[in-house]
């Protein structure tokens, strides 16, 4: 690291890889005093404290007050990805494989014999690198990761920048942007769990809306079968607000609109979280529950309700289906993915 990083303020060591490495730390504040915290193991947002009208802070995003923790769970029956960047691939790839270019191409499975979140060890087990920092106005933070032709058996070298940004406006701004040395296919999502009432609460009292008009039809495997449900008279139907549903791992084709995909709000605190997105789908998800074998922040016992995923992203199994949108990343295009977590009271 030089000297920059060793004189930022905003960076700070958060824990030893196994191999020795060193995993940092880095905090940021915007003017209204939303504060973020991130390290570079996975990429991982740690922390996300929001200002409330009466002066207080809440956390709303699940997570881990050591990378001992971060690392055991991914080590538990299914591990949460607590904050994570995903990838290579978000969501799963039926049977491992896939075809490009008119080559059969096995993944790594971890899932029921299916790749999920980019395979055995994806880009949520990697140590990324501090590209940048910056602590002004809209501060944020930019990280790095080469992924290696062959990476879990996907094509081409794979070079990615992430950008993290708190606005003045209580924003968090994620953006992705990707390049390849091959074609390959690529799906990136971040995973963090969210709950309005605080990281040791419950969502179930929280208002849902999607703005959605159908979803993908899956298998037992949660696999896409490449058909579409329409959400006209169906229970996952969010486009009005619902109570968070007690369980759901779906993906919403989002509507072709310029508001919000989708929103989050809390009567407790009066807060609401929007998502903006330019992917077409976002994939809802509760849970969190680490089988009590780890603690959360805080010393918290996180359960199956204790937060919710809104992973924007393209369909899963996407490079199996002809009708889904395109997956694949040519080796002179270039990847370009933005996500917003607007709050306001």
């Amino acid at each position: 690291m030089n000297s920059f990083f060793n004189t930022c303020p905003a960076i700070n060591f958060f824990g030893y890889m196994p191999n020795g490495a060193a995993v940092n730390s880095c905090e940021l504040t915007n003017k209204k005093g939303m504060q973020l915290k991130v390290i570079t193991f996975g990429a991982t947002i740690t922390s996300l404290k929001i200002p409330l009208k009466n002066g207080s802070f809440i956390d709303v995003v699940l997570g881990f007050d050591t990378l001992e923790a971060y690392l055991n769970s991914f080590n538990i029956n299914s591990s949460p990805y607590f904050g994570a960047t995903v990838g290579r691939y978000a969501g799963r790839i039926n049977n491992s494989t896939f075809s490009l270019n008119g080559k059969s191409i096995d993944l790594n499975s971890n899932n029921n014999g299916h790749s999920l979140h980019g395979g055995n060890i994806g880009f949520s087990q990697k140590q990324w690198k501090i590209k940048n920092v910056n602590e002004g106005e809209n501060p944020s933070i930019t990280l790095s990761y080469f992924s290696p032709d062959g990476e879990e058996n996907y094509p081409g070298d794979l070079s990615i920048d992430l950008t993290y940004t708190l606005s003045e406006e209580n924003e968090l701004i994620i953006e992705y942007v990707a390049t390849t040395s091959e074609d390959t296919i690529i799906n990136l999502t971040h995973h963090s769990y969210f709950n309005l009432d605080g990281h040791n609460s419950t969502i179930l009292e929280q208002d849902l809306i999607v703005h959605s008009n159908k979803m993908l039809e899956t298998n037992e495997h949660i696999i896409p079968t490449g058909q579409f449900l329409n959400l006209e008279n169906n229970p996952f139907n969010f486009n009005q607000a619902k109570k968070c549903p007690q369980k759901i791992d779906t993906t919403f084709v989002l509507n072709d609109v310029e508001e919000y995909s989708a929103s989050l709000y809390s009567a407790n605190n009066n807060l609401e979280m929007l998502v903006f997105t330019n992917q077409p789908a976002v994939h809802i998800y509760v849970g969190g529950n680490c089988n009590n074998e780890i603690k959360g922040k805080e010393n918290t016992d996180y359960h199956n309700l204790s937060g919710i995923c809104f992973e924007t992203q393209n369909f899963p199994d996407a490079p199996n289906h002809d009708h889904f949108p395109n997956a694949v990343l040519r080796k002179d295009e270039v990847y370009q993915h933005k996500t917003m977590y607007k709050f306001q009271n």
